[in-house]
Order: C-alpha cells, then structure tokens, then sequence
C-alpha cells in the first residue's frame, strides 16, 4: 500500500484529529506522545510494512509490529480503523465502558490489529523478539517492528531483551524509540537520564540508526535502509526524534500533555490547525 508523501501527510492530518477528538470526547487519555508518533505509524501501516488487509492473530507470512507504550493508543486506534482493520465509527467509543477501544490496548476485546495488552511499560520488545524468532523458525522472511517509549527505557526488562536479541541475532526485527524527551512527569534528562543512548545500543550488541520522526523523507530513506540490513546476524534500532504533541502548537514539547485531555477551547484551537483530509469519524 505504497502512497506519496503528500498522502501521507493527508493521512496524518486526520489521524492527529481524531487522537484530540477522542482524548476530548471522554477527558481521558493520552495526546502528546499520540501525536508526536503520527507520522512514524502512518509511514508504517500505509507504506512500509507487508502485511494483510485483514487482521489475523497468528500473523504468518507478513510483517508485524507491536505497541509497547500502550498509553499512545489513541494514534494506535486511529492508524488501525483508517488501516481499514475495523470501522472508523468505533473511535466514537474510545475509552468509554464496554468499549473495545481501552485506554491501554488489550486482547481479550478481540480488536483487530491488537496482539498483545501493553498497558505495563517495558514488555513489548520481550514479545517482538520472541515473534521474530517465532518468524525465523517458520523460515519466514518477514520483518517485525516493536515502538517504544524513552522513558520506557528505565525498565529493566528492556534491557534484557536487548542482550537477547543480540546473543541470539535475532536479524529480522526493527525496534524503534520515540525519542521525545519527555516522560509523564517532565523531562527524561532529568527524571532518569539514558546518556549515552547510541553509545550504549551499540555496546548491547545492536546496529543503530537515527531519523526525524516527522519527517516522511527521513522515515523513508532510515527504515528502508534498516530494512535492506537485516538478515545480517544482528538486531536493529532506530532512535526517532520526535516531537511531543506534534501539529498542535500549544502541545508542542511539553510533558504537561502526556496525559490530560484538551478542553472545548482547546479542542477548537487544535483542530484549526489540523486540516481535515479524510471526514472526521
């Protein structure tokens, strides 16, 4: 589903709009990293990855991906619906009772696109790693990608999973970091610092790259870069530089946004500056 960077600016536009419409909707709910991670997912699920026009859990023979910072699971929900995975009309029931639409994605609701409950931080590349290997035993040549927070990497189960993966080479995965900045009480520098994060993926083992994350050139000429290095007998990162609250001014690079809602005004202001490309849901 290759489209042109002006599509998927489009796509974006009104993914961004239904993340501030949903998390305004019920006052509840996560914008900033949600629209800070807009574009990498749309790049994602519209271009990059090989996969089926219809969801099935076991994920044989195509290209898979895991959210492992659940808490941005208003982008995830969008990205999903306008994927065509189910109806645009269920975003109306994001977070609300008996919703299939959680807070933070589960399984048990059986959404389409959802393969694992990542409301814990710190678990997701644990599963992407074991689905790759699964990949390789099936002698599969498909790829499978894990998104995760910065400040996601205080987890220690991350770690492990990072020296897993290399002691295994486990070559057929791509993890990404959303490398805003900022985490759910301000800014990661100063919360619990990662230093030397290139310095330290690479001692772990890992091949890094880097890109802007919202910037469709520069997912484009990084991911497929990644892409045509695997299979090499090491596993992959990309540091993405992303912008927190991306598209609304007044969300822009504040941690402040990483998890309360915009009011009627608020509402009004974003959506003046989210132009409207594919109808509202």
């Amino acid at each position: 589903m290759n489209k042109n960077i002006e599509e998927l600016k489009n796509i974006s536009s009104q993914v961004r709009r239904d993340i501030v419409r949903m998390v305004h909707q019920i006052q509840s709910g996560h914008p900033g990293g949600s629209l800070g991670c807009t574009d990498f997912l749309v790049y994602l699920f519209f271009d990059l990855m090989k996969r089926k026009d219809s969801f099935d859990m076991n994920g044989l023979n195509e290209d898979l991906f895991f959210l492992s910072n659940g808490h941005i699971s208003p982008v995830f929900y969008s990205v999903l619906a306008r994927s065509g995975y189910f109806d645009i009309k269920e975003l109306d029931s994001f977070r609300k009772l008996n919703s299939r639409l959680q807070g933070h994605p589960a399984t048990h609701e059986g959404l389409p696109g959802i393969r694992i409950a990542s409301g814990s931080l710190g678990q997701g590349l644990s599963v992407a790693v074991g689905s790759a290997l699964a990949k390789k035993l099936n002698k599969e040549d498909n790829v499978v990608y894990v998104l995760m927070g910065d400040g996601e990497l205080q987890e220690g189960q991350i770690w492990e999973a990072m020296m897993y993966a290399a002691h295994n080479r486990v070559d057929n995965l791509i993890a990404t970091i959303d490398f805003n900045g900022q985490q759910i009480d301000g800014p990661v520098d100063e919360i619990n610092s990662l230093l030397n994060l290139k310095d330290k993926l690479k001692s772990f083992g890992w091949k890094v790259y880097e890109c802007d994350g919202n910037d469709f050139g520069s997912l484009s000429s990084t991911l497929r870069k990644a892409r045509k290095n695997l299979f090499n007998g090491f596993p992959i990162i990309n540091i993405m530089k992303t912008i927190m609250g991306k598209g609304v001014d007044f969300m822009e690079n504040s941690h402040k946004w990483h998890g309360i809602p915009p009011n009627d005004e608020q509402l009004s202001e974003a959506l003046a500056q989210l132009k409207e490309t594919l109808g509202d849901y």
